[in-house]
């Protein structure tokens, strides 16, 4: 998995995490139970992410790594990150860092 495939992943499950919470929220208001929508949302993003990780590694037939480990933990920690704050927010922040990285090896 390079960054690119990992940003797509993200921007994936951030589109799916805010469609199904918008579903699992109507169903919910349907049958009158109570919520609290922040804990749904992250909930569902850690959901997403752990099936698209696992998806992704077999259909790739990629090896599970150290390497993998850490895009696969970080894409979960970011994913609930992107249900709290915003995609936007997550990928301006990642993009700060990978240019401050870059200058520094300049």
């Amino acid at each position: 998995m390079n960054l690119s495939v990992f940003l797509m992943l993200l921007l994936i499950i951030s589109t799916f995490t805010g469609l199904t919470t918008e579903a699992a929220i109507k169903c919910l208001q349907e049958h009158g139970k109570s919520y609290y929508a922040n804990t749904l949302a992250g909930c569902i993003a850690v959901v997403l992410s752990i099936a698209a990780g696992a998806a992704y590694t077999v259909l790739v037939g990629a090896e599970i790594s150290a390497r993998m480990g850490v895009y696969l933990i970080a894409l979960v920690f970011l994913s609930w990150l992107a249900a709290m704050v915003g995609y936007d927010k997550v990928v301006q922040t990642i993009a700060q860092i990978k240019g401050k990285s870059q200058e520094e090896e300049s």
